[in-house]
């Protein structure tokens, strides 16, 4: 069925808008939360202490990626709506009994892993229905849903700190349940689209018809050339993409000391991403087919330098004009993701397809800002592991490049085989002709010889 293009679409554009703003606004945040954990579990002075709390935020994100390709399978199985309404109420569960605890451990699992799941599960039906409601107009209506993010990651540590200060870590974290409550009502708009009759049919006698394993772990998505490509140049990319977030205002108090205001760079950063979102997204709409990669390539390319900018910056204004840019591409890159994947693998296959790309993200996102934290560890700077983060992203990039005119060939090809079909039909159907004729004349010779 062709997309609505509007409708209500637009009322499911604002949920998954407000999915993407509280599921990330709150890992983004994690900055906050760690310094309060740290205080309130022990003080700062610890340092075992303050690698078992890192564990905690670190864990969470990781987790929201990790668990896609199930998600991914979840969606297909029951649909967006279910998935993203119990994905909701399992976070929000996580989130409550995390304002519970008593020490560090059980946040391990209320916080990261039941809390992430729950985001998870949240956050990837998000991306998948908005394929059902919009085509023409998807780059622009996943520019404004991501900047949802964008908006809570600049608002939040803001608010965080002020609730903090005045009611405590866990009076702040039950105050943020009710961003999860309300993106478990969100859920409920996530209203599925009824393609065919048959599907009506079953939707009528509430039948439920449980599909073949080949349908449930969809690897089919990997025959396409293009898309494994992608798959691999995304996560190969993201080696360094994360360290910059991480390190960054370590950096900065190690060169300028507290002279400065480097939440400042946050700002830039969050702001530049969300106007990157919305400029890309709608810039999209008008790039034709799998050539859209051509932006992530671009995106990759100024993410790559900015991050070997950063050691070169020796003004604060240098470092304010890096993160302005950098925000601005990353918002490119993001923005675009679920529109490139309509493009490879189709609307049938989008969900497992962001399920195992995301899935894959989750192993650079782990271990690349470790990687860049033990070279400061033992070079005591950080100039090396940004020269460093800036490899991977400009190596993901030129690995993209290949893939429109991958996609171009696989499109030709597929066209080709109708058009063979049809040619060896018309042979057939001729020397069918022929065959009946020579068998025709001589009985219409016997018959007009008798």
């Amino acid at each position: 069925a062709e997309p609505p293009e509007g409708g209500w679409g637009w009322v499911v554009m604002l949920a998954a808008m407000w999915c993407n703003g509280a599921v990330f606004g709150i890992q983004n945040s994690c900055g906050v939360l760690f310094v309060s954990m740290l205080q309130l579990f022990g003080g700062g002075e610890d340092k075992q202490l303050a690698f078992k709390t890192a564990w905690v935020s670190s864990l969470s994100m990781g987790m929201v990626f990790f668990c896609s390709p199930i998600v991914s399978i979840f969606t297909d199985l029951f649909g967006c709506r279910k998935v993203a309404v119990i994905g909701a109420a399992v976070g929000f569960v996580g989130l409550l009994s995390s304002s519970f605890v008593s020490t560090i451990e059980p946040l391990y699992f209320t916080y990261g892993v039941l809390f992430a799941c729950g985001c998870s599960f949240a956050y990837q039906p998000s991306l998948v229905i908005l394929g059902h409601y919009f085509k023409k107009r998807l780059g622009l209506v996943n520019g404004i849903v991501t900047a949802g993010s964008s908006l809570f990651t600049v608002s939040l540590p803001f608010l965080l700190r002020v609730l903090i200060d005045s009611v405590g870590l866990y009076n702040t974290l039950r105050v943020l349940c009710i961003l999860l409550f309300i993106l478990f009502l969100a859920g409920f708009t996530y209203k599925p689209l009824v393609s065919n009759a048959k599907d009506k049919e079953a939707g009528k006698k509430g039948k439920f018809r449980f599909p073949p394993e080949k349908k449930i772990c969809n690897f089919s998505v990997f025959k396409v050339l293009s898309y494994r490509i992608w798959a691999f140049g995304i996560p190969a990319a993201l080696f360094g993409y994360f360290v910059p977030y991480v390190h960054l205002m370590k950096h900065v108090k190690d060169r300028f000391g507290d002279s400065v205001p480097e939440v400042v760079l946050l700002l830039c950063l969050g702001i530049t991403s969300g106007v990157g979102r919305l400029i890309f997204g709608r810039v999209a709409d008008y790039i034709p087919g799998a050539k859209k990669v051509y932006l992530q390539v671009v995106s990759f390319f100024f993410i790559g330098l900015m991050s070997m900018m950063i050691p070169l910056c020796n003004v604060f204004g240098g470092l304010i004009a890096v993160c302005l840019f950098m925000g601005l591409f990353d918002g490119c890159f993001i923005c675009i993701m679920a529109p490139i994947a309509f493009e490879l693998v189709g609307a049938q296959d989008v969900s497992q397809a962001i399920g195992f790309l995301l899935g894959f993200m989750s192993i650079p996102m782990t271990v690349g800002p470790p990687i860049a934290g033990l070279l400061h560890d033992r070079l005591g700077t950080y100039d090396i592991a940004f020269y460093l983060a800036g490899v991977p992203p400009l190596i993901g990039g030129a690995v993209l490049c290949l893939i429109p005119w991958v996609h171009e060939r696989q499109k030709l090809k597929e066209r080709a085989k109708p058009v063979d079909g049809e040619t060896t039909e018309k042979m057939l159907e001729n020397e069918t002709t022929l065959v009946s004729d020579t068998t025709e004349k001589p009985v219409k010779e016997m018959e007009s010889g008798f």
